[in-house]
């Protein structure tokens, strides 16, 4: 992981992240943790479907080779 990413990663630990995998899952919540492998927690994460629709999950853990885009949310 290159230093931006990391401290991009840092500084919105605590805030609202998007996350797609390479399955095309995309999921929003707050972004708990993660490391240098980029494996990322989440809280409070809602899968947003293809149809608009919303699904809450909760907690999860996200291994990080499936992960292709990470975006803060800003408001």
């Amino acid at each position: 992981m290159s230093d931006t990413a990391h401290k991009i990663l840092e500084e919105n630990v605590g805030n609202i992240v998007l996350i797609k995998t390479r399955e095309g899952v995309a999921l929003r919540g707050k972004l708990k943790s993660f490391d240098q492998h980029l494996n990322i927690v989440l809280d409070d994460t809602e899968e947003i479907r293809s149809d608009g629709t919303v699904r809450k999950l909760g907690l999860v853990v996200i291994r990080g080779d499936n992960v292709i885009l990470i975006s803060p949310i800003t408001e």
